[in-house]
């Protein structure tokens, strides 16, 4: 089991600034130097966001209100024969948290395309993020990339990925591989921060199951077709863990519990993945499963087990006779391991309703609720966007904690409400 401090977000900006360098270079200039760009597009967005917590925190140090300032600029280059560069960063500066300021870059990508017999394929080389399953309350079958934890609770933000991913597509469906040479460690919130462990998690100490540590060979390939009614994929990931197993750091917890850290473990895994949706008229039925080998569980022991996220939204259209369409949803989270699951979705129910306005500004709002069978712990959760202008758009998002009970695996935020407003500008 390999262990040791690096500064992993630098060597990597570091990486991926070389390579963009050398991407940026080939698609720019031929063998004579001239120019080979057919077109080009620059765009982006920059946010001012506050996020304030209503209630005390459970931890003094704990900060109750946040301002941040977000810059996501994008470019995207093509040459005359479709070869194109997709270039897209990230910077967010939190004053509140240290650790959740941080820069990432999400793709920078070489993509080249072309056709064997009546067979499209494409290669992707370099960061990207790429998104497999259907379901609305969590993305259960999606490993890839390594979750943006600092950026939102709900896991759906994803870090830029090292890879080369090769597309196969025709009329019998589409064949994905990825090679994943370099794995990123997940940031956990500062000591400073909200949505935390009651332990701090150290982000600098890392430990990997593999000897070769962050630059373990990762392999994954997906297979997705649509036929009739049906859109279906099937997936393998064989390689580190996005996931890590936290454990206490010793012999420092033993001998001052007061100081006590959490240490990150990334063992190996395999994973099968299948995620299925059916689309009939007003119903779109939903299905993610997995199973997963070689990952810990709660209490710190490796145990194979199988997952799924179950259910469906129905969409009443044109209700009353307005623009408004009003989305219904209901899906089921197991998790085999019961209470021994080290994530809050062993035993879940998600219910939401979804307004989507159609109006000029793409007004939308989405309201939802996450009950624990087992325990009753709950969690809500409102999200509305609004665009004021061309250029100009509002997002608001509310999540609140009730009921949580001391062995479920929220405890430690069950005073972490909070209330997120952001205004972006996009260009």
């Amino acid at each position: 089991m390999a262990r040791r401090p690096v500064p992993r977000r630098a060597k990597l900006a570091v990486a991926g600034i070389a390579a963009l360098g050398i991407a940026t270079l080939g698609i720019t200039t031929g063998a004579s130097g001239e120019s080979l760009i057919d077109s080009h597009e620059i765009s982006g967005s920059v946010t001012v966001e506050n996020r304030w917590f209503p209630k005390t925190a459970a931890n003094a140090e704990q900060k109750d209100f946040g301002v941040n300032l977000i810059a996501a600029p994008e470019l995207y280059l093509e040459s005359a024969d479709g070869t194109s560069l997709t270039l897209e960063g990230f910077y967010r500066y939190d004053s509140s948290d240290s650790v959740r300021s941080h820069a990432d870059l999400r793709k920078a990508y070489l993509l080249l395309v072309g056709q064997i017999e009546d067979q499209e394929w494409e290669l992707r080389l370099g960061v990207d993020r790429v998104f497999w399953g259907v379901a609305e309350s969590r993305h259960l079958v999606d490993i890839v990339n390594q979750t943006d934890l600092v950026e939102n609770p709900s896991e759906e933000v994803k870090l830029g990925q090292p890879m080369a991913h090769l597309t196969l597509s025709g009329e019998w469906g589409a064949a994905e591989l990825f090679a994943l040479p370099y794995h990123r460690p997940r940031t956990f919130p500062g000591r400073h921060g909200r949505l935390r462990s009651a332990f701090v998690v150290d982000n600098d100490r890392v430990m990997y199951e593999s000897g070769a540590e962050e630059w373990h060979f990762d392999v994954a390939a997906r297979y997705s077709h649509s036929v009739g009614l049906f859109d279906v994929g099937l997936s393998v990931f064989d390689g580190t863990s996005r996931e890590p197993n936290l454990q206490p750091a010793f012999p420092l917890c033993a001998l001052d519990p007061g100081a006590c850290v959490l240490v990150p473990l990334y063992e190996q895994i395999r994973q099968y993945g299948l995620d299925a949706q059916m689309t009939y008229e007003a119903w779109l039925l939903k299905l993610e499963a997995i199973r997963r080998m070689g990952a810990r569980n709660a209490l710190g022991e490796e145990e194979d087990y199988t997952a799924f996220v179950a259910g469906g939204e129905y969409t009443f259209y044109a209700v009353f006779d307005t623009d408004i369409d009003l989305g219904l949803l209901a899906e089921w989270n197991r998790d085999s391991r019961q209470m021994r699951a080290p994530n809050i979705f062993q035993n879940d129910i998600f219910a939401a309703v979804r307004l989507a306005f159609n109006d000029f500004a793409s007004t939308d709002l989405l309201v939802g609720i996450l009950e624990d069978v087992d325990t009753r712990s709950r969690s809500f959760n409102a999200q509305f966007n609004r665009r004021l202008s061309d250029s100009l758009t509002l997002n608001v998002e509310a999540t609140f904690f009730h009921n949580i009970a001391a062995d479920d695996a929220a405890y430690a935020t069950r005073r972490d409400n909070f209330v997120n407003i952001g205004l972006t500008y996009s260009f």
